[in-house]
């Protein structure tokens, strides 16, 4: 059995990638949550996690411990992980790497936690550059690919990359133009994305590093958490 380790739904964008895309393909798969502790998580997390980190993923004796890993690890083994089409699954490997190394700032001002909503202090030139980076990557992919997906008429890994994004709009009031805003609200609305957001609202647990992150760059002005 396939055995994905992942952290709480609420905070953790890079477990919501592989959980969301194997869900939404209908890959079968076992979760295991382990929730967030004080300070470092290395000695909870390294007895299934080589680099003390999730996601991570057991398939019999093989372990993958990264999110574009497990991606390849996947499309290796089920089909349509990928785009079908040469054009469109070089682009979405383009784009999921680009998300995968890049938007620091994003990242770290606008944290996700699914259940909040924010009012950034303020929205400064990197997080400008970073939005409007997103909003550039997704209209291309929805204008060339024909949407509704990032690269074509189906949810692939690319989809899957940027699903934190789609979180982070929602909860921090991110601005988003053109076929990009349709976007946000229907990957909003795809079962797997509305079951981890289920999933989030009603987790017991809250994090202080990750609550005091958030507070640091904006005021919650909404907590819709019930757990």
């Amino acid at each position: 059995m396939t055995t994905l380790y992942i952290a709480n739904k609420n905070y953790s964008s890079w477990s919501l990638r592989p959980w969301v895309l194997m869900t939404q393909l209908g890959i079968p798969f076992e979760e295991q949550l382990h929730v967030f502790g004080e300070g470092s998580n290395w000695d909870a997390f390294r007895p299934f996690s080589p680099n003390g980190r999730v996601p991570c993923l057991h398939d019999g004796d093989t372990v993958v411990w990264d999110s574009l890993a497990i991606m390849e690890y996947l499309a290796e083994r089920h089909a349509g992980v990928w785009p079908s089409k040469p054009d469109a699954r070089t682009w979405a490997r383009c784009a999921s790497a680009e998300m995968h190394a890049g938007f620091s700032t994003l990242r770290n001002a606008c944290g996700m936690s699914c259940g909040v909503r924010v009012r950034l202090h303020a929205v400064d030139a990197a997080l400008k550059a970073d939005i409007a980076r997103i909003n550039e990557l997704w209209n291309e992919g929805l204008a060339r690919f024909g949407g509704p997906f990032l690269a074509g008429d189906a949810f692939t890994a690319v989809d899957a990359f940027f699903a934190p994004v789609v979180f982070r709009i929602q909860s921090y009031d991110l601005p988003t133009d053109g076929a990009a805003t349709a976007y946000v609200h229907r990957m909003l609305a795809l079962p797997a994305m509305r079951h981890w957001y289920t999933a989030a609202l009603a987790e017991p647990w809250r994090d202080h590093a990750h609550e005091a992150e958030t507070r640091l760059y904006g005021d919650v002005v909404d907590d819709f958490r019930t757990g």
